[in-house]
């Protein structure tokens, strides 16, 4: 090879040693600038979530009443960290109370139930008796907010609530408390039916919420559900103007048969 070759060919290759990095740092900071994938099931069921995203939660619980002819809200207990209106699919967890174990793995499947969890989940947690028991915190709500989880509504207290305000993790809970789970609870279980404030929430349902509460849509029907609470949100958004045109509610119940 001649010299004036041989010497092209060495200063490319010290090029590539020093841009590889460079594209390599380029491609990771892309990568997580990337918003996060939606969910495996499919295009169906993001397209279900988003209308899930755009209708009231009230109008959504009077839906289940008329079709299924049962209360799925949680009751006035479950308080929103901040307000926030949001729609995913649950994942849920149970922990059981254990006293004064000492068992270093006892919430491990805990973790694991966080990490595994797709984007637009909605982390469900069931804290038996745990009121006054932090079941989540900022370390926990961090994980669901860089995997791209929609909220996540704990039937037991809440931690470290400034920092999950500033990321802007939403969370419904029982109440703030300072207190652990640790050495006092043993994880039971993940993605099973629990009960979560008096409402039966399996894997896989739709969980939405708004500044007025929390509801639970079973997944084989929702589909139906949505398209009755669209129907109910277009009525009750239809008469707020008719009541102020004619200044009369009875006229407008009359009219649009909703109240």
């Amino acid at each position: 090879m001649h010299k004036s070759d041989q010497r092209k060919w060495t200063m490319a290759g010290t090029a590539a040693v020093v841009l590889t990095p460079i594209l390599w740092l380029s491609f990771v900071y892309a990568t997580r600038a990337q918003s996060p994938s939606p969910p495996p099931s499919g295009d169906g069921d993001a397209a279900l979530l988003d209308g899930f995203r755009h209708v009231e939660v009230a109008s959504v619980s009077d839906a289940i009443e008329q079709i299924l002819g049962k209360r799925m809200y949680m009751s006035h207990r479950m308080q929103a960290l901040f307000p926030a209106k949001f729609a995913g699919f649950a994942v849920t967890v149970l922990l059981k109370k254990d006293e004064g174990n000492h068992d270093q793995t006892a919430l491990n499947g805990m973790l694991a139930a966080i990490d595994q969890g797709a984007a637009h989940s909605v982390y469900v947690m069931v804290v038996e008796e745990g009121a006054d028991i932090a079941g989540m915190g900022g370390l926990m709500g961090t994980a669901m907010y860089a995997r791209g989880y929609a909220g996540a509504v704990i039937d037991g207290g809440l931690r470290d609530t400034a920092y999950l305000r500033k990321i802007g993790f939403p969370v419904y809970a029982l109440g703030p408390v300072p207190s652990t789970s640790i050495q006092h609870y043993r994880f039971a279980g993940a993605n099973l039916p629990v009960s979560c404030d008096g409402v039966p929430v399996s894997a896989g349902d739709i969980v939405t919420a708004d500044s007025d509460g929390v509801v639970v849509v079973p997944r084989s029907r929702a589909t139906e559900i949505l398209s009755a609470a669209q129907q109910l949100d277009f009525k009750e958004h239809s008469m707020y103007a008719y009541i102020e045109k004619y200044k009369s509610i009875e006229e407008a119940v009359k009219r649009f048969g909703r109240l």
